[in-house]
């Protein structure tokens, strides 16, 4: 299994554990509710500008976004961000695969008002991203595809140390680190945690971090099909949005080729490498935000 990011019980006790003062935040996250794709959704909104809409990765809600991210991209974008069917406060989940959230995505985005935007998939929120823009090519105004790979044979993935953590179903919090930090930056990596736990307590994000097992081992399940199908790889080939592959040299979980790879495929790409590891886009995320802006604003 590759490309996950699992909110398990040591993420959880290590945001119970962690102790944040309280202040008060020019944003307060509020959270909405919509029908769409026969489910409930639960999203917000943050910043100006034109709309781009977040994926996440395996397991995970649209509160595990690192607060300091969504600061630097907030002022030259309207960011969407939310839960997929059957994670945090959204509904119950009827599909299997990445398409179905795919379809989902492209409903949800339909159901706000949003017929085109911008869209950012990260890790497995890469695999929902690459579908949509496939199957519902008019939503998509331009891509960026972070630390994911395109399926099929042209998929690399990591150690089998690091697919043993990522099938563990209780990984430890430094197993989790170890997959989203390089080993001299693990202290970064707790000061990540530490802004997630102090940013729900302030409301700048919601304070939405449960997701079901039972909704994990679907998402889990549904990598299988996309890495033993070339469909996907086939059907990027085709791909007319501009799209921006990024990558991080020491990610251990998606190694950087798969974004070499994709970058090759879709026509016209363009790719990036970033230092860091699977959690690049946040460890090195004042330059990241500067080449998403700049790819953005076309």
């Amino acid at each position: 299994m590759t490309a996950r990011l699992r909110t398990c019980l040591a993420l959880a006790l290590a945001l119970l554990a962690v102790a944040a003062p309280a202040s008060a935040r020019a944003f307060s996250a509020r959270v909405h509710h919509v029908r769409a794709g026969g489910t409930r959704i639960a999203w917000y909104e943050r910043g100006h500008g034109a709309p781009l809409v977040l994926l996440m990765g395996t397991g995970s809600t649209m509160s595990e976004w690192d607060p300091a991210l969504l600061r630097l991209l907030a002022p030259h974008h309207r960011l969407i961000l939310f839960d997929y069917p059957g994670v945090g406060f959204s509904g119950r989940w009827h599909g299997r695969s990445f398409d179905s959230l795919a379809n989902a995505t492209g409903a949800f985005m339909g159901a706000i008002g949003l017929k085109r935007a911008d869209v950012l998939g990260w890790s497995m929120g890469g695999f929902v991203a690459q579908r949509l823009v496939i199957d519902h090519p008019g939503r998509v105004s331009r891509l960026v595809l972070a630390g994911t790979n395109p399926g099929g044979g042209h998929t690399r993935l990591g150690t089998h140390r690091e697919q043993e953590i990522d099938s563990n179903p209780h990984p430890s919090t430094e197993e989790i680190l170890s997959e989203l930090y390089p080993p001299h930056e693990i202290g970064e990596g707790r000061r990540f945690l530490h802004r997630l736990v102090h940013a729900s307590q302030t409301g700048e994000i919601p304070n939405d971090f449960r997701v079901a097992a039972a909704t994990t081992h679907r998402q889990v399940a549904a990598e299988s099909p996309w890495l033993l199908s070339n469909r996907n790889w086939d059907q990027l080939a085709g791909t007319q949005v501009p799209t921006l592959a990024a990558a991080g040299r020491e990610d251990p979980v998606v190694p950087p080729v798969n974004l070499r790879h994709i970058a090759e495929q879709v026509p016209g790409a363009r790719l990036r490498v970033f230092a860091g590891a699977h959690a690049f886009l946040f460890q090195q995320r004042l330059a990241f935000s500067k080449v998403v802006d700049a790819f953005l604003a076309g």
